[in-house]
């Protein structure tokens, strides 16, 4: 299954996705995420209040006493994970959109037909991208 979502990530337009688009997000994630700790101490912050649930703010403050790090710091990465993943995921769709824009792209019924042949023992093969 895992080269099915490899083709189709490629069909879908995110063809610089690796393997799959979780492997990709999460070495993405981890990479940002070293960096960002690595330039923690030389950047600058500001202050603002997000209201949560107080099972979240009872959740946060655990993990914030068994990691040793304060609830700032967990929250922040927390916010930056998420802008990470949303805006790679809205870069990635923006990227598919323009291409089908341009008349690339693979017919919905070819897709459709293809996916519906998996694990089947006459299983299709991928789709080539065309002028739709």
């Amino acid at each position: 299954m895992l080269a099915k979502a490899s083709e189709a990530a490629t069909i879908a337009g995110f063809t610089n996705m690796g393997t799959t688009a979780s492997v990709t997000a999460r070495t993405h994630l981890c990479y940002n995420l070293h960096n960002r700790i690595r330039k923690m101490k030389t950047m600058s912050s500001t202050t603002f209040t997000v209201r949560v649930e107080p099972e979240v703010k009872k959740r946060l403050e655990k993990l914030a006493k068994s990691t040793g790090r304060t609830r700032s710091f967990l929250a922040a990465e927390a916010l930056n994970e998420y802008l990470d993943v949303n805006e790679w995921q809205i870069g990635g769709i923006k990227r598919a959109v323009a291409s089908l824009d341009r008349g690339e792209g693979v017919a919905h019924k070819e897709v459709k037909d293809w996916i519906g042949s998996w694990d089947r023992k006459r299983e299709r093969a991928v789709p080539k991208r065309s002028a739709i």
